[in-house]
């Protein structure tokens, strides 16, 4: 199966993180972590800015749903997301592959009632 627009956007992400100075291939298990935490509070910062892009301030009149940046803010998202995957020594094709079998899981999990939390129904993947 082919995942070429995936695959551009890693390849791109490598190329932009490595302009920075970040080169996340090969990382010890300390680099590994340190990246894994900076990567995670990048999109916790971008998840805000993404809620600041709607009125969620039920009491204040003057605020307007900013779509625009909203999508900007998911693309941000989206750039330390595919990071954060190469940090974990993850490939397009590796993402690709898991959402694949992870989508197959949640959709087991609807069609059983997910009345009760397997923790093992997602290890295999």
């Amino acid at each position: 199966m082919e995942n070429v627009r995936l695959d551009e956007l890693f390849s791109m992400q490598k190329a932009l993180n490595e302009r920075i100075g970040v080169y996340t291939d090969n990382l010890d298990e300390e680099e590994k972590t340190k990246w894994v935490l900076n990567y995670t509070r990048a999109m916790e910062q971008e998840l805000a800015e993404l809620v600041d892009s709607v009125p969620w301030k039920w009491w204040a009149k003057y605020q307007e749903f900013d779509e625009q940046n909203a999508k900007v803010e998911v693309v941000d998202l989206f750039h330390f997301l595919i990071s954060l995957a190469q940090v974990l020594g993850m490939s397009a094709e590796d993402v690709h592959r898991a959402y694949l079998e992870k989508n197959k899981v949640n959709h087991q999990r609807q069609e059983s009632g997910y009345a009760e939390k397997d923790h093992e129904d997602s290890r295999h993947i």
